[in-house]
C-alpha cells in the first residue's frame, strides 16, 4: 500500500532503538525525510546512517534530552516545520505509592505528559496552517489498564491521554490527527532489562524468563518493533485522516479490556 506521504517530513523522538527506531524505519520505507533524536549521540548516529543508507531518504540526527526544556528546543530548531511528529521517551521507574514524593511526580510529568504537549504546541499549529498533520504519541497500555507497579507513569501518561482526547478533536477539522500508540511487551532492550530482572529473582534463565512472560500473551509472543513501526506510519498515513483522538493496544491481546 501506498501511504500517500513520501517527501513528508517527520520529526521521530527517541528513535535510536526499539520502538522509536521501529517507527523511523516505517516512515523511511515510506518515503519521508525524516530528523531522528535520541540522548546518545553515537547509537542515534549510527542508527540514522542505517536508515539512511537502507531506505534512500535523508536523515537528520539530533542528539538531546527531548525532556530537557533546552534539548527540546535545539532539536525543534534544528528540525524546522514537520508534517509528522512521533512522541517518545522513556517511562517513570517502577515503584510503590508510598515511595514518591511531589518531585516524582513532577519528573514524571515533564517526562510523559508536559514533554509531548510542548511538542505539539511548538508543531500542530504548523501543520494547521498547512493544512496537513499528523501526530502520533508512544504511551502505554497502562493508560487502558493501569499497571500497579507504575502508578507514576500511570498518572502521567493518563494525563496524556486526556490532553489528545479533547485537542484532537479541536483541529481535525484543520487536517491534522492526534493518536496514541499503546504498546506492550516488545522484543527491545527496555523488555530484555525487566526480563533479566525475573531472571535474577528466580533463578533462571533470560530465556527461561521470555517463556514465562510470552505465556501470558494470548499471541504467544513478544511484540517485533518492526511491526509496531508499521501502526504508526499508517496512522501518519493519507488513508488515516479520519482516526482522530484514539488509543491503539498494540500488546498481543494482553490487556483485558473491551474499549
Amino acid at each position: 500500500m501506498d501511504l500517500g506521504i513520501s517527501g513528508k517530513r517527520a520529526l521521530v523522538c527517541a528513535s535510536s532503538k526499539g520502538l522509536g527506531r521501529g517507527c523511523a524505519e516505517a516512515l523511511a520505507e515510506a518515503g519521508c525525510t525524516l530528523v531522528m533524536n535520541a540522548r546518545s549521540a553515537g547509537p542515534l548516529e549510527q542508527a540514522s546512517g542505517e536508515i539512511s543508507e537502507a531506505y534512500g531518504v535523508e536523515v537528520t540526527a539530533i542528539a538531546g534530552d527531548i525532556t530537557d526544556p533546552e534539548g527540546r528546543a535545539e532539536v525543534l530548531d534544528a528540525a524546522g516545520p514537520c508534517d509528522i511528529l512521533v512522541t517518545n521517551a522513556g517511562g517513570p521507574p517502577p515503584g510503590y505509592w508510598t515511595d514518591w514524593d511531589r518531585g516524582d511526580f513532577i519528573d514524571a510529568l515533564d517526562g510523559s505528559m508536559l514533554s509531548p504537549i510542548a511538542l505539539m504546541q511548538a508543531l500542530v499549529p504548523g501543520m494547521m496552517e498547512r493544512g496537513w498533520g499528523r501526530v502520533v504519541n508512544i504511551t502505554s497500555r497502562s493508560v487502558k489498564a493501569p499497571l500497579l507497579p507504575l502508578g507514576l507513569s500511570n498518572a502521567a501518561r493518563s494525563g496524556l491521554t486526556g490532553f489528545v482526547a479533547g485537542t484532537s478533536r479541536q483541529i481535525a477539522d484543520k487536517g491534522v490527527t492526534i493518536n496514541n500508540l499503546l504498546p506492550g511487551v516488545h522484543d527491545t532492550a527496555r523488555i530484555d532489562q525487566m526480563d533479566d530482572v525475573m531472571a535474577a529473582q528466580k533463578g533462571i534463565s533470560r530465556d527461561e524468563a521470555r517463556k514465562i512472560r510470552a505465556a501470558g500473551i494470548p499471541a504467544g509472543r513478544y511484540g517485533d518493533p518492526a511491526e509496531f513501526g508499521k501502526m504508526c506510519a499508517f496512522l501518519c498515513s493519507t488513508h488515516a485522516g479520519y482516526i482522530v483522538g484514539q488509543n491503539i493496544v498494540l500488546d498481543g491481546g494482553e490487556t483485558f479490556a473491551t474499549i
